[in-house]
């Protein structure tokens, strides 16, 4: 079971930056050359997760591309669509945990 967020809001970020604002996008990377495995790459990871959510569970379309940031590229239903899906998404990574676990 993860640990609930201390904030409500689905703009808070879930990793902390070292001043306290989300993490640079160049975060992940940097920690992958700092350990020495120029062999994974952070679009691997983010393959991997699209996968497993496509093969393995059952979430809908939306809530995985949302947990991955994705651009709605219809801009009719990015108008209309305007929910966060954050207890789906939850649900989705609590999933994603437990599969490691």
């Amino acid at each position: 079971m993860s640990k609930p967020l201390k904030t409500k809001s689905p703009d808070a970020p879930i990793f902390a930056g070292p001043r306290g604002g989300p993490l640079s996008g160049m975060a992940m990377a940097m920690l992958l050359r700092r350990i020495d495995r120029l062999d994974i790459t952070v679009h691997g990871f983010r393959s991997a997760f699209r996968d497993w959510a496509a093969e393995i569970t059952t979430f809908p379309h939306e809530v995985c591309e949302m947990a991955l940031a994705h651009v709605i590229a219809n801009r009719a239903e990015a108008a209309y669509r305007r929910g966060d899906l954050i207890t789906k998404r939850r649900e989705l990574m609590d999933a994603w945990a437990a599969y490691f676990a």
